[in-house]
């Protein structure tokens, strides 16, 4: 049997999950998408219960954001 598709909701999830997080840069080139797209992703997951959190680095740079919780999912 092959193994079931990942959502691109649920990759986009993994790569905010990783220690340094992901910029907007790394997720348009991870995903395919361009930048509105990458943000409009973000927004949703915040619609949807997420927290996700943007860290701006003090020296300049690209801000990074990092998924912080998920909703709790009801059985």
């Amino acid at each position: 049997m092959s193994k079931a598709k990942q959502t691109k909701a649920a990759q986009l999830r993994t790569l905010l999950k990783s220690p340094s997080g992901s910029d907007i840069q790394t997720i348009c080139t991870a995903m395919g998408w361009q930048a509105h797209s990458a943000r409009a992703s973000l927004s949703t997951l915040r619609k949807n219960g997420c927290t996700v959190e943007r860290c701006v680095p003090e020296a300049g740079g690209a801000a990074t954001y990092h998924l912080v919780t998920e909703p709790k999912v009801q059985a």
